[in-house]
């Protein structure tokens, strides 16, 4: 099952998430983080992150680019720790955060100043995507909006944007579930099947 879990910063998303990744009853728990770490404030956040997820048995992979490493990783049953040598058939439950980190750098690489093509950071990502979907019996992905500010941008924040919203469509155009999350509060939207019957 893919649940997709989208809100503003500071929103309640991550917390509602690791919820939903728990609640899945997997014998082995996989949080992908995608955060690079550049300040205090970045730090504080991945504290504050391994805090909440503290007694609850997730293996972290970190996998700031390239997604598809993180999900062969996940598929030989291995994290960063030998104790997830497990059962090949024990169900996997994998929680990735954050695809808004995941685009920004997949898109914006050091190396690279001037930025990649947003339609080759997009294709990469799905790719990356579809191999963590196959791989886990649930995955749950966290998401941010950062749309709906209305302030002008110069190009290649554009650019992200429109490669953030691509990468969202098409998480939630494969998801057996979407929650918005808004002041701590989890609101379930209605998928695209839904959608259908209703128009």
């Amino acid at each position: 099952m893919i649940k997709l879990v989208y809100g503003g910063s500071g929103s309640g998303k991550s917390s509602f998430a690791e919820q939903l990744a728990v609640s899945c009853g997997a014998e082995r728990k996989y949080y992908v983080a995608t955060m690079q770490v550049y300040d205090d404030e970045g730090r504080a956040k991945v504290r504050r992150h391994q805090e909440m997820r503290a007694d609850k048995g997730f293996v972290t992979i970190e996998q700031p680019v390239d997604i598809g490493v993180a999900a062969e990783r996940i598929a030989r049953g291995k994290g960063t720790t030998e104790t997830c040598q497990a059962v090949p058939t024990a169900k996997t439950a994998v929680l990735l955060e954050c695809v808004t980190n995941l685009v920004a750098n997949e898109m914006f690489p050091p190396e690279c100043f001037s930025g990649i093509e947003e339609t080759v950071v997009v294709a990469r990502i799905k790719s990356g995507l579809e191999k963590l979907f196959s791989c886990a019996d649930d995955v749950v992905v966290v998401s941010g909006n950062v749309f709906d500010d209305g302030a002008e941008y110069d190009e290649s924040t554009l650019s992200y944007m429109r490669a953030l919203g691509a990468v969202n469509a098409f998480i939630a155009s494969k998801s057996d579930e979407v929650y918005e999350v808004v002041a701590g509060i989890p609101i379930k939207l209605a998928h695209q099947s839904k959608c259908a019957e209703l128009c």
